[in-house]
C-alpha cells in the first residue's frame, strides 16, 4: 500500500510518498533515513491503476558498480558523482545524480544526501552507507552491496527463464482453443443444425456455443472483454494480490519454496548489514519490510526476545523463522562470532536450493501444460467430428 507522510528534518518539513505494509512499518522506513513524523495517511488510490511502463526507475545496481569502479580507481566521491551526471543520458537518472552532486557541494555526507531522495534509494541502502562512512570503508560496503545485487538477480534471471516457455505455451494454447471455439465451431453449428436431439449432449452444448456466436458474437466479446476488464482491475489492487499470495502459500509445497525464499533474501539481507557494522536490533527493524505480513509479525516477536537478551537462533527457532539447517549454522556463527558471514552463507545455499526447485518445477510443468492443453484441444476437435462419426457408423 501507499502512504503519504508528513515528516521533519531539522526546520525543514515535507511530505513523502512510499510503499509499505502497514502504517507502523512506513514509519519506520522514514525514521531509518533520519525523519520525524508529524502525520501518516493513506494514499489515495485511483480506480484505474497507473500503467506500469510510465514510471521511471533509476538502476540503483549500476549505480553502486559504477561508483565503487570509480572510487577505486582513485577518485574522490564528488568527482565520481560528478562523472556519473555528466555521462548520464537519460533525463530522470540525470536529475538524481545532479541532486547528489547539489546536496554533496552543499557539505552533505553522502548517506544525508541519499536519504533526500527516497523515492529511490531505499532505508537499507542509505542504512549501510551511513554504516560505511562511520568505518570508513564505503568501497567494502558498496562492493558488498553489488554482490548481494549480483545473487539476487541471478536467482530471479533463473525463475523468469524457467517461466518464459510455460507462459508461451499456454499463451500458444489459448489461442488456438480461442480460434476452435470462436472460428471453427460456429461454422460446424450449421453444418449440425438438423440434427437437433439426436446430438451427443456435449455436441449439443458446443453447437449452442457456436449458435451463440454466430447471433449475438458482438455481445459475447464486450462481455468477454469486461470481463477480462474487470478481474484485472481486482487482481491489480494490493488487498488482491495480498489476498491470492496468501491462497498461493496454503499450496504445501509451493508456499513451503516461497516461505524459503524470502527467508533466503531475509538472511541474506541481514547479513550484509550486520558486515557494514549496523546493530543487530537495528538490521532487524530494517529488513522486517523484505518479509510477508505473516513473517513480519513473528519477527517482531524475535526483535523483542533479542532485545531481552534471548540468542537470535533459538528466538527465530520458536517463531518459525529459520529451519533446521539455518538454525545448526546460527548457532555455529553466535559461538564463533562471524554471524554476518554465517548469515551470508545461509543465503548462498538457500539461494542454490530455490534454483534447484525452480528447474525441477519447470521441467515436471512444461509436459503438464503440453498434456493438458493436447487434452482441450483434442477434447473440441472430437466434439466437433463426433456426430461424423456416428453418421458414418449408421450408414455401414
Amino acid at each position: 500500500m501507499k502512504f503519504e507522510l508528513k515528516v521533519m528534518q531539522g526546520t525543514q518539513v515535507s511530505w513523502l510518498t512510499l510503499e509499505a505494509t502497514d502504517r507502523q512499518s512506513a514509519c519506520q522506513q522514514v525514521q531509518a533515513q533520519g525523519y520525524g513524523v508529524l502525520q501518516v495517511r493513506q494514499a489515495q488510490g485511483r480506480w484505474l491503476p497507473a500503467w506500469p511502463l510510465k514510471a521511471q526507475t533509476f538502476n540503483l545496481s549500476l549505480f553502486s558498480q559504477e561508483l565503487l569502479a570509480l572510487l577505486e580507481s582513485g577518485l574522490s566521491l564528488i568527482e565520481a558523482i560528478e562523472g556519473l551526471a555528466e555521462k548520464e543520458q537519460q533525463d530522470h537518472a540525470r536529475a538524481v545524480l545532479t541532486r547528489l552532486r547539489t546536496a554533496l557541494y552543499e557539505g552533505l555526507p553522502l548517506s544525508q544526501a541519499l536519504a533526500l531522495q527516497p523515492s529511490v534509494f531505499s532505508p537499507l541502502y542509505v542504512a549501510l552507507i551511513r554504516a560505511s562512512e562511520r568505518t570508513g570503508d564505503m568501497v567494502q560496503a558498496l562492493r558488498r552491496h553489488v554482490a548481494y545485487q549480483a545473487q539476487v538477480e541471478a536467482i530471479r534471471k533463473k525463475i523468469i527463464s524457467a517461466s518464459i516457455y510455460p507462459v508461451l505455451l499456454m499463451a500458444v494454447g489459448g489461442l488456438v482453443v480461442l480460434f476452435l471455439l470462436g472460428y471453427v465451431v460456429p461454422r460446424f453449428s450449421t453444418i449440425y443444425e438438423s440434427g437437433g436431439d439426436k446430438l451427443p449432449w456435449a455436441s449439443r452444448m458446443l453447437l449452442r456455443w457456436g449458435q451463440l456466436l454466430q447471433g449475438h458474437g458482438e455481445v459475447v466479446l464486450m462481455g468477454t472483454l469486461g470481463m477480462a476488464m474487470l478481474l484485472w482491475l481486482v487482481f491489480s489492487r494490493p488487498a488482491s494480490k495480498a489476498w491470492v499470495m496468501q491462497q498461493v502459500w496454503k499450496i504445501p509445497s509451493l508456499g513451503e519454496a516461497l516461505r524459503i525464499y524470502q527467508l533466503a533474501r531475509f538472511y541474506r539481507t541481514l547479513g550484509m548489514l550486520l558486515q557494514g557494522g549496523i546493530p543487530l536490533l537495528t538490521a532487524l527493524g530494517m529488513v522486517q519490510s523484505l518479509l510477508p505480513q505473516e513473517l513480519q509479525r513473528a519477527l517482531q516477536k524475535v526483535i523483542g526476545e533479542v532485545r531481552e537478551g534471548k540468542p537470535l537462533s533459538s528466538s527465530m527457532e520458536s517463531h518459525g523463522l529459520t529451519t533446521s539447517i539455518a538454525n545448526r549454522m546460527l548457532r555455529v556463527g553466535e559461538k564463533s562470532g562471524q554471524l554476518d558471514e554465517m548469515l551470508g552463507r545461509i543465503g548462498v545455499f538457500y539461494d542454490e536450493d530455490t534454483a534447484r526447485r525452480v528447474e525441477w518445477l519447470s521441467k515436471l510443468l512444461e509436459p503438464a501444460l503440453m498434456v493438458v492443453i493436447g487434452l482441450i484441444v483434442g477434447l473440441v476437435v472430437v466434439l466437433m467430428y463426433m456426430p461424423i462419426f456416428e453418421l458414418a457408423g449408421a450408414i455401414e
